[in-house]
């Protein structure tokens, strides 16, 4: 599932505080606290947390985050960034948590209704999900990001409909987002239109070549759709294309994660089970186990 935590934008509002050119590099492992201007050096602390967050140091990023809550506690920019660490690493509960309470602060801040949109829909919560990311897009409406996470929320309520048409305002705003036209093809597929779904997996590939992306996940869509055809040909060379550019794919908890839809899973594992695929990932998995048991000395 793909989706986007709106660090960066959070960031852009804490508008204090030093560069954050190189901070992971600079920034010290220990904090001091001056007790002159807590929520200035809250919010700081907030930047220097979404700093290190972006380069995944969450090690770090999260205790500076948590200090700067605790020291600005009504600031919603710390109650954000705090939510959107925790989106990050994958805790729901904390992340709603304390997007709520920024949401609280600042009701018409939709980086925070989306971030809260985002941990919903992670938390598989569609209901608020929806609720919240069409309240910040009503006040932020070309917001593609968000758009794509609202479309996402639809298909996995079976509300298929509104998926493809929220997907088509996505790539009406940006013509080149191939993740949207990739998920109207799982739409089509899900209702039964294989010969739509192929349509739009081979848009979607040729808009990520225009990005320079190799998407591994409509090629291996597309192996899909025409291995149920019967080209089984066209599907395993397909399938082996998709499993070089990555591997993952070829885990079913993994496809799930990104919205395939029953139909697709079940057909998908017949072409995974192929003998020329289950090669690629045999082997995919062989170098994984080596790159773990190597130990520095």
């Amino acid at each position: 599932m793909r989706y986007r935590i709106w660090l960066l934008s959070i960031l852009a509002s804490v508008s204090v505080g030093a560069s954050p050119l190189l901070a992971q590099a600079l920034l010290p492992h220990t904090t001091r606290i001056n007790f002159g201007n807590l929520e200035e050096q809250a919010l700081n602390l907030a930047r220097e947390a979404a700093q290190l967050a972006q380069f995944e140091q969450y090690d770090l990023a999260l205790p500076r985050a948590r200090l700067a809550a605790q020291l600005a506690p009504k600031a919603y920019q710390t109650q954000g960034i705090l939510g959107s660490i925790y989106l990050r690493q994958e805790k729901y509960a904390e992340a709603i948590a304390a997007l709520n309470t920024a949401n609280t602060l600042k009701k018409d801040e939709p980086t925070i209704l989306f971030s809260l949109g985002a941990a919903y829909l992670r938390n598989k919560s569609y209901p608020e999900a929806i609720s919240n990311l069409k309240k910040g897009l009503t006040i932020e409406p070309k917001a593609a990001s968000a758009m794509f996470d609202l479309g996402n929320a639809y298909f996995l309520t079976k509300r298929y409909d509104e998926a493809v048409t929220t997907f088509n305002d996505v790539l009406n705003l940006d013509n080149k987002f191939w993740a949207a036209t990739n998920n109207i093809g799982l739409v089509e597929y899900e209702r039964g239109n294989i010969d739509q779904a192929i349509t739009k997996w081979q848009n979607s590939l040729k808009q990520a070549e225009k990005v320079e992306f190799l998407a591994a996940e409509p090629t291996l869509a597309l192996a899909t759709a025409f291995y149920r055809k019967g080209d089984r040909e066209k599907a395993i060379q397909l399938a082996v294309q998709a499993m070089k550019i990555d591997p993952r794919y070829g885990k079913v908890s993994y496809l799930v994660e990104n919205l395939w839809g029953d139909r697709l899973v079940a057909d998908v594992q017949i072409v995974l089970s192929q003998p020329q695929v289950k090669q690629i990932l045999d082997e995919s998995d062989l170098s994984t186990r080596q790159v773990t048991k190597v130990r520095p000395r």
